[in-house]
């Protein structure tokens, strides 16, 4: 129960190298690629495809050694999500979601919230909306929230839901920092206070169940202890890991998740192409298709290389106990939106070449649709390669920190 002191073993959960990790996580692809079709017509993932990856301990890989977790490197993380993404983008999706989550809630979280998510269940799912969309008023012990939230990815799945809020007052008008912005804080709760949508009806990432939600009733109170600051937190445990800040946290996942979905596409059509017959014969017999091909994966391996230079790099840094630097994070949300723009593109050229196979079911139609429900989520705007640019031509001060989408001097 809430209060209640629990005590952590910490890292018994799991004691394996990342080869163990790898080969756990290839036995369960077929199984997601097999659920993958009952996973989008239900619109969230199958139990057996959610249950198969947590019990291979694949969703909570972030989670910090303190809360019983492996605590990986972002690399080694990387490449499991790389691997359940190509297997079905929906389930990359669950896995990606699901350890950013255990990552910023295991770290920022004050010690009581800890315990009460994950005390009794290291494996607990948290799920939700992190981007401030509700509001939550201060009262004593800790706030009164209110809704609604959209885009609440795998939210079906979880024990608890984590939902960003800008801080009011009595009469709803913002609360500001320092900065002279809105404060705001990730409020979590158990599924049972709040109210699924069920409202996820999209081109693709069909079976991730990102529905929109709320407090089941209104003034929903949250204790203090199971909120913490959207931007500027100190990690309360896992280290300088911990210190990329969200900002990080879902610049690494979205890029790791990318990463699977693309290659998929490019496996796809490869493996077409010599069966794939035209007016000329084999799609593989055209010369334009050979260029278009070997273009593609030039692109593709070029962004790959990229991020796991960057994330190493971090990797390097945290090992040490430095925190990660502003430039650091702005090369690795570079990165990420940089796979995207190459992701849409070489979609695209798998699905035009692929023809009629791509424009029924298959997998190569499912990793294009993917991929471009992917390419409309908020992190891919422009803002971060305006802001990206501006760390890169040493345009911010030497104090600069990246906050949200923008970069500030402090």
């Amino acid at each position: 129960m809430a209060g209640e002191k629990l005590t952590f073993k910490a890292g018994q959960a799991f004691v394996r190298t990342q080869k163990e990790r790898l080969a756990a996580a290839r036995t369960i692809l077929p199984l997601l690629t097999e659920e993958a079709d009952r996973g989008e017509a239900l619109t969230h993932l199958t139990d057996a495809a959610l249950n198969a990856m947590r019990d291979e301990g694949l969703l909570h890989l972030l989670l910090p050694r303190e809360l019983d977790g492996e605590q990986v490197s972002f690399v080694e993380a990387m490449e499991i999500v790389e691997l359940l993404a190509w297997a079905d983008g929906s389930a990359g999706w669950y896995a990606m979601v699901a350890n950013t989550a255990a990552a910023s809630v295991g770290a920022y979280i004050p010690e009581q919230g800890a315990q009460e998510i994950y005390g009794r269940n290291s494996k607990a799912m948290v799920a939700g909306q992190g981007g401030p969309r509700g509001m939550a008023k201060p009262v004593d012990g800790g706030y009164l929230i209110n809704g609604p939230w959209a885009y609440g990815s795998t939210i079906f799945h979880a024990d608890f839901y984590h939902s960003g809020c800008i801080v009011v007052d009595e009469n709803g008008r913002p609360l500001l920092d320092h900065r002279g912005d809105p404060r705001s804080i990730v409020c979590h709760f158990p599924s049972s206070e709040g109210s699924l949508g069920g409202n996820w009806d999209t081109l693709g990432l069909r079976a991730t169940g990102s529905y929109d939600y709320d407090t089941a009733s209104p003034d929903l109170f949250v204790p203090d202890y199971m909120a913490f600051a959207f931007t500027g937190s100190e990690p309360c445990r896992g280290g300088s890991q911990y210190s990329i800040g969200i900002v990080g946290f879902t610049a690494w996942c979205h890029a790791s998740w990318a990463l699977g979905a693309v290659r998929r596409a490019l496996d796809e059509i490869r493996d077409l192409a010599p069966r794939k017959a035209g007016p000329s014969g084999p799609l593989a017999a055209s010369a334009t298709f050979r260029q278009g091909y070997a273009a593609a994966e030039a692109k593709y391996r070029s962004a790959r290389a990229f991020l796991y230079e960057t994330w190493r790099d971090i990797d390097t840094a945290t090992l040490a106990g430095r925190k990660v630097s502003v430039e650091q994070l702005a090369l690795a949300r570079m990165g990420m939106r940089y796979l995207h723009d190459v992701g849409s593109d070489v979609t695209t050229f798998a699905y035009r070449a692929g023809g009629g196979v791509a424009l029924r079911a298959s997998l190569l139609q499912r990793a294009f649709r993917d991929m471009h429900a992917a390419t409309q989520h908020m992190l891919m705007s422009d803002q971060i390669y305006q802001e990206c640019g501006r760390v890169m031509l040493g345009l911010v001060g030497e104090n600069a920190r990246w906050v949200n989408s923008k970069v500030v001097d402090e």
